[in-house]
């Protein structure tokens, strides 16, 4: 790899991270997402740590460009961020829809009472 791309990631990383620990130190992200964030910073740095082993991992999994991959990974972690997103929104509707039944049978019941 070029060392301008190189300076580049490890820059792009290190913004990276302290956005991820200033979003967390701001309670914006919780510590199960932010691990998760934190695990893949770390994965990218040791793949710019180690040289060649991008392109070992490509021709490990068959594929013919490191960008392929690396273009391959992104879209399975966004498909999977999707997923998660679908399922904490779905628990979360489910939660509303119970806490505005809740609160219509408190509200007859405070009407029946007077």
């Amino acid at each position: 790899m070029k060392i301008n791309l190189i300076l580049t990631a490890v820059f792009f990383l290190v913004f990276l991270l302290l956005l991820i620990l200033s979003l967390l130190r701001k309670d914006k992200i919780s510590v199960k997402y932010s691990i998760m964030w934190l695990l893949m910073i770390l994965i990218s740095t040791i793949i710019l740590i180690i040289p060649g082993s991008l392109k070992q991992m490509a021709n490990l999994l068959g594929f013919e460009l490191e960008s392929n991959m690396v273009l391959c990974i992104f879209i399975v972690v966004l498909l999977l961020i999707s997923i998660a997103l679908t399922v904490m929104i779905t628990k979360l509707k489910k939660e509303v829809t119970l806490l505005i039944q809740e609160v219509g049978i408190i509200k007859k019941e405070m009407e029946s009472n007077k």
